[in-house]
């Protein structure tokens, strides 16, 4: 006789959150109609960018976005700082390298670190009238000191409307392969000690984070989600890229070829059962 092996329960209260919101028309209607569709617990948005507030305002005129987590996308990389002044002080935001770098060796002006990340918050609550459900940073910055220290020091501002969440550390276990690990690993050590010191500071931190796999063959992103939904903890925190490919895209940002394939797997994909919120302001329970 043939005994057969269990199967895996599906992991509970997943929260898939696509970040990036607003950085480009092609992503902001992939993630709108994967919200439509049910597929997301959320978005993180990106509010530096001059679209913006069109984006901000179809996200609002959903009825399934009050079902989502709305959150705020810290970004310190890359683009022109939406203050004037990037995060060292002078010129437009560095590349992640050199943010890492300054963020331990004392290169990062804090007061135009803090300038940075408040316009981004104000523009976001300008657009959507409310504060961000959640918190995380594009790059990991959420990670860096500065990042932690601004955090801290408008956690009373925050709570004004309702504590935003926080998205917290990876862990290597839920990362495929050599060179995952390895990425992973380094988000962890950068990401060393926030979900503890985040906590004791008052805000909900969510995780642990997943996701990470091989952009440059984004024919891994299906089998990651499969490899995913065997072993994640229940609650556990996934991001993902989805979107479509547009020319604003192609001059802001080096992802591309992966996201039309992530927005077509998570379109179909009914491995997990996703946090949802039925509360109208996305506070995942």
């Amino acid at each position: 006789m043939t005994e057969t092996a269990p199967s895996t329960p599906m992991p509970q209260n997943i929260v898939l959150v696509a970040d990036d919101y607003g950085l480009a028309p092609g992503i902001n209607n992939a993630i709108r109609t994967l919200i439509a569709a049910g597929r997301l617990s959320g978005t993180g948005c990106m509010t530096l960018f001059p679209e913006w507030p069109e984006a901000a305002r179809q996200l609002k005129a959903m009825p399934e976005a009050s079902d989502v987590a709305v959150g705020l996308h810290l970004t310190l990389t890359d683009f022109e700082p939406l203050s004037g002044v990037g995060p060292l002080g002078t010129g437009p935001m560095p590349k992640l390298s050199r943010l890492i770098r300054a963020s331990y060796t004392g290169g990062v002006d804090l007061p135009a670190l803090f300038r940075e990340l408040d316009a981004q918050l104000a523009a976001f609550v300008q657009a959507m009238g409310r504060m961000p459900d959640y918190l995380d940073g594009h790059q990991h910055v959420h990670f860096l000191p500065g990042v932690r220290l601004w955090l801290t020091r408008r956690r009373f501002h925050l709570v004004s409307s309702g504590t935003p969440w926080l998205r917290g550390a990876p862990v290597t276990g839920l990362a495929d392969g050599f060179n995952m690990k390895t990425k992973v690993a380094v988000v962890a050590l950068l990401a060393r000690g926030f979900d503890a010191e985040m906590a004791a500071a008052g805000f909900v931190v969510r995780g642990p984070l997943a996701g990470f796999y091989e952009w440059g063959s984004p024919a891994s992103f299906a089998p990651t989600l499969r490899s995913l939904a065997a072993r994640l903890p229940d609650g556990a925190v996934v991001m993902c890229h989805p979107g479509e490919v547009d020319e604003v895209l192609k001059s802001r940002d080096m992802l591309i070829a992966a996201r039309p394939i992530e927005f077509q797997e998570l379109m179909r994909f009914d491995g997990w059962r996703l946090a949802r919120s039925g509360t109208g302001r996305g506070a995942i329970a």
